[in-house]
């Protein structure tokens, strides 16, 4: 493990002068990416420089136990070689983690697509829940949540809605809630009291720059409309919304949020380049499912991954078999410890990759 934080330690060295080279800022494309492999490494080389500082201190707790005469140095000596010893497998455990390949996806911001399946209008109040849900997580995480298009359902919530999610290490917390989610619960409009089973589907897409995927003007045919849905006065008055077909993959995106037709464009561009940056990047979530028996984060949207359960206030999520019994908790925007349990099962087939 030595020889291998040492090779990374040198390589983050390396990136630091090809940094500073006045050929390389000038090409920004490429300075972006360095930048980005050089913020990647830096906890593993600051965890590096206190793991060495480690060893040096078990060296010395070690050579005074051994060389020293005093019993009061040798006892002082044998609590901090104690001491040293458990932090030093404690940093060894996350240093293995740190050196397992990370989703190269993980710190880009993500846009997240929430559409009512079976159920009819319940479905669609379920992905009202679910947008809800969404919304209040990222409240408490200090996300910033923009909403780009959206579809109402007749008796509330949406048919589908699209909003785009920035801040730190986005995807690679949400990108878990790909999926299917189900609801079972008495809907609004059932008189008999009786239990339904709902669903609403949700795909969580690493957010694409530009400088990922290059589109032609050329490609893209541009469409106006008028908005609809609540709004002030410019709803079905001005042609602010903006719809976009980009001609070669037949992809068509639409953004109706902003009054303003230029930041409709540009919202509806950051989705389109999106959908495209998809198509590759699902090739490395199958390449994944194929590696892992669990569902962890391999983008499968047609796979059931959880169920929201009223009756019994219980939440279960089918990849890892984990059960909570605090729904109301949860839809309230508290799913990190789901989101916690899904990373740890999932680092935990990492590892078995690794060795």
């Amino acid at each position: 493990m030595l020889d291998k934080l040492e090779a990374i330690r040198q390589k983050y060295e390396d990136l630091q002068v090809e940094m500073n080279d006045p050929s390389v800022m000038a090409d920004m494309k490429r300075y972006i990416k360095l930048n980005k492999d050089y913020k990647e490494l830096v906890p593993i080389v600051e965890a590096f420089g206190r793991y060495k500082n480690i060893l040096s201190g078990i060296d010395g707790a070690k050579d005074i136990i051994h060389n020293e005469k005093d019993d009061e140095f040798r006892s002082m000596a044998k609590e901090e070689l104690s001491t040293l010893t458990e932090e030093k497998e404690q940093l060894e455990e996350e240093i293995r983690l740190m050196l397992i390949p990370v989703d190269p996806e993980d710190s880009k911001n993500a846009v997240v697509e929430i559409r009512a399946g079976t159920g009819g209008d319940e479905a669609s109040i379920f992905a009202g829940d679910l947008f809800r849900m969404y919304n209040k997580f990222c409240e408490v995480k200090r996300w910033k949540v923009e909403l780009i298009d959206f579809t109402e359902g007749t008796m509330g919530g949406f048919k589908e809605i699209i909003f785009n999610v920035s801040g730190e290490n986005v995807y690679g917390q949400l990108k878990y809630e790909s999926g299917v989610h189900r609801v079972q619960r008495v809907p609004q409009t059932e008189t008999q009291g009786r239990v339904h089973t709902s669903a609403a589907t949700v795909a969580i897409l690493p957010e694409a720059d530009e400088f990922d995927v290059e589109i032609k003007p050329a490609d893209i045919r541009k469409d106006t409309f008028c908005s609809s849905g609540p709004g002030g006065q410019s709803v079905n008055t001005t042609y602010s919304a903006i719809r976009l077909t980009h001609i070669p993959s037949g992809i068509v995106v639409s953004c109706q949020d902003e009054k303003s037709q230029i930041k409709n464009y540009e919202k509806a561009m950051k989705v389109l380049r999106t959908r495209l940056y998809e198509l590759e990047h699902q090739k490395y979530l199958d390449e994944i499912s194929r590696k892992r028996k669990t569902m962890v984060s391999t983008g499968d949207r047609s796979a059931k991954i959880r169920t929201y359960n009223y009756p019994q206030s219980r939440v279960t999520d089918h990849r890892i078999n984990l059960t909570l019994y605090n729904l109301p908790v949860v839809l309230d925007g508290d799913v990190q410890p789901l989101i916690d349990a899904l990373q740890l099962a999932e680092n935990a087939e990492r590892l078995k990759e690794a060795i």
